[in-house]
């Protein structure tokens, strides 16, 4: 099986279980975010806003990642790009006070790297945070994460497979730096291509690992993945384990913490909906899973009332895509979510706004790839949903 570990290439290349949380994890007994109302385009003509950040006024600044521009849209949809790369993938955006955060992952793979940056409004020029690539190079996160094909033990099986796709390996050394979230003394990373959630210093530009992701579940090999693949069919029936690819950071209610991840490997439903929702711990490097069955599980967002809605890229019946909302719930054997679906073409990105009166609205990159791949099909909408009452 090939490696996937950037989500890039999974652009390019281009009813579910419920997750139970504890009372304090899912927000309290509350009720859900109200109906859904009819999404409204903000802005179009982007291409691959993979990250998305929304402030109280309505002004979204957007990542334009195969282009190397971060972009301003204002609540009318007046579009000024305030960076530019220069060739470099933008991306990672996220905003505190008047300073967006966003990294760079350069296009020259013979001169690898990755960079935090921080960028004050009014200001052309972001200032340095930290290096996530001298950090992958130094610590490589997943070093001691076994992949592959981990129960595969015939010596002459084993020998049959390529070099460049061995039966089993570690994690490598590669940054792809793909979600931010800044906090109190620096900013949390997720980087898709080192399996892990980072941290950096907000004064002193360090660099620590906050928790690497154990490998995705396994998937049992049978004789057609093998042989699309190009590898030994004397592997078929046993498992091989994916690498777990973090692809968002939330902060929800309650200082709650929540991971996206892809499975590896095809990120669309060919080998199953195996994208997942973790809770993360992050001062103690703990991560527990709470929800799974997603298809392209590429950002989340919470909602005010403990709510969270995760963009699925290729989800729905027909992998168009499709935002989940999950809804806490108590049960008669504890917490859980209830899930809805809003049918949203190829999303990459949400944000949700509180509003008033229990009324909040649901900010969404949509159209990220056109249909034969990357192209400035990409929206900015919005989607308005009534208030609602709580209850008990």
């Amino acid at each position: 099986m090939k490696r996937s570990t950037s989500v890039l290439a999974v652009g390019a290349a281009l009813a579910l279980a419920a997750g139970l949380a504890s009372p304090a994890a899912a927000g309290g007994s509350h009720g859900g975010p109200g109906r859904p109302g009819s999404p409204t385009t903000i802005t179009d003509g982007l291409l691959t806003p993979l990250k998305l950040a929304v402030d109280r006024d309505g002004t979204t600044h957007v990542s334009q990642n195969f282009a190397g521009l971060l972009t301003r849209v204002s609540r009318t949809g007046v579009k000024t790009n305030v960076f530019s790369s220069g060739g470099d993938e933008v991306g990672s955006v996220s905003r505190r006070g008047r300073t967006t955060y966003l990294t760079t992952t350069g296009s020259d793979p013979a001169s690898p790297s990755a960079v935090l940056w921080a960028l004050r409004d009014g200001q052309t020029t972001p200032r340095k945070m930290g290096d996530l690539f001298d950090h992958e190079k130094r610590r490589n996160p997943d070093r001691r994460t076994q992949y592959g094909f981990r129960t595969l033990k015939d010596p002459a099986c084993l020998a049959q497979f390529p070099a460049g796709n061995p039966a089993t390996y570690t994690g490598i050394v590669e940054s792809h730096p793909y979600a931010t979230l800044p906090a109190r003394g620096g900013v949390f990373v997720a980087d898709a291509a080192a399996n892990a959630i980072l941290w950096v210093g907000e004064n002193n530009g360090r660099v620590s690992t906050v928790a690497a992701l154990p490998a995705a579940k396994p998937v049992k090999a049978t004789p057609e993945i093998l042989a699309a693949q190009g590898l030994p069919a004397c592997a078929a029936g046993y498992p091989y384990w994916f690498e777990a690819v973090p692809t968002d950071i939330e902060e929800g209610p309650g200082g709650k913490f929540y991971v996206t991840s892809l499975p590896g490997g095809p990120e669309d439903a060919s080998l199953g909906a195996r994208g997942a929702l973790f809770e993360l711990k992050p001062w103690k490097g703990q991560l527990r899973h709470v929800a799974s069955g997603f298809v392209g599980a590429v950002d989340v967002a919470a909602g005010p009332q403990g709510q969270l809605a995760v963009a699925e890229l290729f989800g729905g019946a027909q992998g168009q895509g499709q935002v989940t909302l999950l809804t806490p719930r108590k049960h008669r054997h504890g917490w859980g979510y209830t899930r809805s679906t809003l049918p949203l073409t190829a999303p990459a990105a949400v944000e949700w706004m509180p509003g008033w009166r229990g009324a909040s609205t649901l900010y969404a990159t949509t159209d990220t790839f056109g249909p034969q791949g990357p192209a400035p099909t990409g929206k900015i909408v919005k989607v308005p949903f009534s208030g609602h009452r709580s209850h008990r």
